[in-house]
């Protein structure tokens, strides 16, 4: 073979093997790196995409606050979108189709005063006013690219009104291949169910994420204090988080992976979001607006790829109401068409007693559906806290009459000892001993009730049941201090004077009570501690003069029935010692007195 012949064959087996390493290298390391740097793009592209399309909703939700050329008047805001009309038992007010926003909702069961005539409680009012509040549930492009609607969406409807039991469907067809509908449905008490829906009419695949918020204007009282939470309130991780609207303002925006639900909370007043599928990230935010301070909580959830001809689904559930124990404890157990909500009965601020002063609000509720009147309910509990109690009270009070009648002994003692205070104490302490007389007895019913006492305080306070709950007389409501008063001799008087000269007739029976309990306690040898026994009833006084009636109303019928079961027992006690043949102050096995 010519040797020529030879070298080309050489070369051509080298480039052919050179060839076959070169295609064995592409397919089986550089193939796999340019796959997964390509799909790590494509996550990254996709992570900017959806960072992107978060802030740009975020910062349209706020532009949406104050739009350029505005309408100025609450009804002009109103006017300016077409609107399907909200009406039930309990919800009246409508919802805006240019954004599908809820904007306008009044509470029909609850007015502003008393008066049956006062104009009904709102609670969501449109952008622009001073008390804006809204709510808002919608998609996110998480490609980017996708269009999708905003705030000045116009949506169509196939109903004018949604009321009770009723659905209204939205529709928006964006111009290039998707369909975007909502369905809102309206339960028999607050809450409306928002099924959101993306039909994918295009070639091409898309993705989307969705949303919902809760956006306010709310400006603090410089004088208001914390009774209760107000502000942002949710539960994460099955724990309840509360945000007050001034933590949020100064320690910045709270952020969250997941909620069970989230909410701006008042007193008496919620509204709330529930999610109903897998969440990305929750956020309680504060921003400013023109100088009026504006809240938002609201989630963005999972990432939703639509294929061509494929449809994209979500569920949000969007609580709109009072908060009645009986209905957010239904929430909260769920049903057969609604999956429970965690722990949102804790939405009422009952307090860290929660185990004490739910079950007392139940009972008073129950009294109240046999009775019909607060006042009677009241009173009805106090007598259960007051058998509750009765055996610990009887030996607090006969252990009263022990030392009661050894008061003379005392004074004697006292005599003995003169200035010697050691063995003065000492001689006491023996006696007390002898007699088994314990002087802290008589205090422990009073300790015992301290936490009852503060549950029901609580209970007057932010129970929505208790608001403009009327008794009998000047008491019209027992949520509020009594509104009579002294210092203008109950009204005949035609002045007002300065708050801290308030003193109703209900905390000046409270006065009295406690001070004919002071004069049935054993006076105290030392002479300040007899002073403070005292002055205390007309500390007491004053302190009362400003809590809720329905507390007031509580702590005089509880010493009411206190000096009358004192006074029983006593007599008995003194009945006993006569019959067994005992001088006063002695001990007598407490069983035997009735």
């Amino acid at each position: 073979m010519n040797p020529q012949d030879n070298d080309q064959t050489r070369i051509f087996v080298a480039i052919f093997a050179a060839a076959l390493l070169l295609i064995f290298w592409q397919a089986t390391v550089e193939a796999p790196r340019r796959a997964e740097l390509a799909k790590l793009a494509a996550v990254e592209q996709r992570k900017q995409a959806i960072t992107h399309a978060k802030e740009a909703a975020r910062m349209a939700v706020k532009a949406a606050s104050e739009d350029a050329g505005a309408p100025k008047t609450h009804a002009e805001r109103l006017a300016a979108s077409p609107r399907i009309k909200v009406a039930s038992e309990h919800l009246h007010g409508s919802i805006a189709l240019r954004g599908a926003r809820f904007d306008d909702l009044t509470l029909a069961r609850y007015r502003l005063e008393q008066d049956p005539k006062s104009p009904e409680v709102t609670l969501f009012a449109p952008s622009g006013d001073a008390n804006a509040y809204f709510a808002h549930a919608g998609w996110l492009a998480a490609d980017g690219t996708t269009k999708v609607p905003d705030s000045k969406t116009l949506w169509t409807a196939d109903k004018q009104t949604l009321g009770a039991g009723d659905t209204v469907n939205l529709r928006w067809d964006n111009g290039a291949g998707q369909l975007f509908v909502l369905s809102v449905s309206l339960d028999k008490d607050y809450m409306f169910s928002i099924a959101q829906r993306v039909e994918n009419k295009s070639a091409a695949s898309i993705s989307v994420t969705p949303y919902a918020y809760l956006n306010r204007a709310h400006k603090e009282e410089s004088s208001s204090y914390a009774i209760s939470h107000e502000g942002p309130l949710g539960v994460v991780d099955g724990v309840l988080t509360e945000i007050g609207y001034k933590e949020l303002r100064e320690k910045g925006n709270k952020e969250f992976p997941a909620a069970n639900w989230v909410s701006m909370s008042d007193k008496y007043w919620i509204a709330a979001i529930i999610p109903g599928g897998a969440q990305q990230k929750v956020n309680f935010s504060h921003y400013s607006k023109d100088e009026q301070d504006r809240y938002q909580v609201d989630y963005m959830g999972a990432v939703q790829d639509v294929a061509a001809g494929g449809t994209a689904e979500a569920k949000t559930r969007l609580f709109a109401g009072a908060k009645e124990i009986d209905v957010l404890d239904a929430y909260t157990l769920g049903d057969s068409n609604n999956a429970p909500i965690t722990l949102f009965d804790r939405a009422v601020d009952f307090g860290w007693l929660y185990f004490l002063t739910k079950p007392l609000f139940l009972l008073l509720n129950f009294f109240y559906s046999h009775v019909g009147n607060f006042g009677i309910a009241i009173m009805s509990l106090t007598i259960v806290v007051k058998l509750c109690m009765y055996p610990l009270a009887n030996k607090a009070f006969i252990a009263t009459a022990q030392m009661r009648d050894l008061q003379p002994e005392m004074a004697k003692l006292k005599e003995r000892c003169g200035d010697d205070k050691m063995k003065y104490n000492q001689e006491v302490m023996a006696m007390y001993k002898r007699e088994k007389v314990s002087p802290a007895s008589g205090c422990l019913p009073v300790l015992v009730q301290m936490p009852v006492f503060f549950a029901l305080y609580k209970v007057f306070f932010v129970t929505i049941e208790m608001r403009h709950a009327p008794f009998y007389g000047w008491l019209k409501d027992l949520s509020v201090m009594d509104p009579s008063n002294l210092f203008t001799a109950f009204g005949l008087i035609d002045w007002q004077p300065w708050f801290g000269l308030h003193l109703g007739l209900l905390p000046l029976l409270m006065g009295i009570t406690m001070f004919i309990q002071m004069k049935l306690q054993p006076k105290p040898a030392d002479p300040v501690q007899a002073q403070m026994m005292n002055i205390m009833p007309f500390m007491f006084l004053f302190m009362f003069a400003s809590f809720p009636a329905g507390l007031v109303l509580y702590w005089v019928w509880s010493n009411t029935l206190s000096i009358i079961q004192q006074r029983v027992i006593t007599y008995r006690y003194h009945k006993v010692l006569a019959a067994q043949g005992k001088k006063p102050g002695s001990h007598i096995d407490f069983a035997s007195v009735p």
